[in-house]
């Protein structure tokens, strides 16, 4: 027997790597449909195609917004269909408001077409547009390797600090690209003591070390404060020796790939603008554009300042007023744009610096001053981009009529 057609009905999107759930609720609140879809183009046309079969106009809702669920929300842009972004902890929340203790893929759907129905303030989710997805793809990428060369510099350091620990107090080796091929070949303090300053010095030479005669006296002089040879200290320098080499090549990646996000960036109709702003470079603006999305979505630079968590929430209570807070719910990412930005720009002098200076003098600690500062640069990067032109140190001088 078939179901009458519905004027209205919510779908809620379960989404998986391997297979998505999908659930269908009509004005009432009542399941109306509800199926395991796999994660496949076939298999997800089909569901799209039932879920509009249901009823006049259907709404979407999913729980990821991520590489599980994209394929899913590109053939829902091709209908036409815009879902939006429930996110998990509301999910988790509202499946108390409803009867039972289980947790199945079926029962989320359920309380994400719920959820939608009765909510209208979530947010939309557009399938970026070529630039912004390689801009997506390319800093998630960087973000894994710099996090990786976070790890091999701590791993590094702690097997220095157990065969030759004065070595490993001489250089930061974050930083310091000289050191690094220091240690491809000699990591003990037997070796450089029998190479020898001038031998050292001529090896780091010709390996293009900047500075290579400090590299060496700085090296021999650790040498020379420990001749104690400690237990494994021969696995520790090959150990050492490969993790130097790796660190090397990982910084010749992260050149490519920065090399790769500036030329993508610059592609971006605003890239010069966001550019002009102090503090904010090619790769901080492609994090912008990536977390900030279109800005047709903020109404206003309160919006914008809103989403990145840097205006405060109230939590007031009876004659408890004024009780303000940090916001649990904004774009971690967004905000970490605007706070590096904001941290860069005080560098140099100027308007931000003097600004900066000001919150201090009024009592703000270091992070807060560098907050309120960021939450003044939302407002100035949000006029120069709605307006179209770049920054300029000076206040423009309006025009008469």
């Amino acid at each position: 027997m078939e179901q009458p057609e519905r004027a209205r009905v919510w779908v809620g999107v379960d989404a998986g790597k391997g297979h998505h759930w999908a659930a269908a609720v009509d004005g009432t609140g009542a399941q109306v449909w509800s199926k395991k879809i796999a994660n496949d183009e076939s298999a997800i046309l089909d569901a799209i195609g039932e879920a509009f079969a249901l009823a006049e106009a259907v709404g979407w809702a999913v729980d990821i917004a991520g590489t599980s669920s994209a394929l899913l929300l590109a053939l829902l842009a091709a209908h036409g269909a815009r879902p939006v972004y429930v996110p998990g902890r509301t999910v988790h929340r509202m499946s108390g408001a409803y009867t039972g203790e289980a947790k199945t893929d079926a029962r989320d759907a359920y309380v994400i077409a719920e959820t939608s129905r009765l909510r209208r303030d979530f947010t939309a989710i557009d399938v970026p547009a070529q630039l912004a997805a390689d801009l997506a793809l390319l800093t998630t990428h960087r973000a894994d390797l710099v996090a990786d060369r976070v790890r091999l510099v701590n791993r590094l350091r702690d097997v220095l600090t157990g065969v030759f620990p004065a070595l490993e107090r001489a250089f930061d080796y974050s930083a310091h690209k000289g050191a690094l091929v220091l240690l491809t070949g000699y990591q003990t303090p037997a070796a450089l003591r029998r190479r020898g300053p001038a031998r050292l010095e001529a090896w780091l030479r010709k390996r293009g070390v900047r500075g290579a005669g400090q590299v060496a006296a700085t090296a021999l002089a650790a040498a020379h404060a420990q001749h104690t040879t400690l237990p494994g200290e021969a696995v520790a320098a090959q150990i050492i020796a490969d993790l130097a080499t790796e660190l090397l090549t990982l910084d010749d990646r992260l050149k490519r790939l920065d090399a790769q996000i500036t030329e993508t960036f610059r592609g971006h109709p605003q890239a010069e603008i966001i550019e002009s702003m102090p503090g904010i470079g090619p790769i901080l603006g492609a994090e912008f554009v990536v977390a900030a999305g279109d800005l047709a979505a903020y109404a206003d630079a309160g919006r914008l300042a809103s989403a990145a968590g840097l205006v405060p929430v109230p939590r007031d209570s009876g004659r408890r007023t004024g009780n303000l807070h940090r916001p649990k719910r904004y774009s971690r990412r967004l905000r970490r744009v605007f706070y590096m930005s904001a941290q860069s720009s005080i560098i140099k002098p100027g308007p931000n610096r003097d600004f900066y200076l000001k919150k201090r003098g009024q009592g703000l600690k270091h992070t807060q001053a560098v907050i309120a500062l960021a939450r003044r640069r939302v407002d100035v990067l949000w006029a120069l981009l709605r307006d179209g032109r770049l920054f300029t140190p000076t206040q423009p001088v309006t025009q008469a009529a």
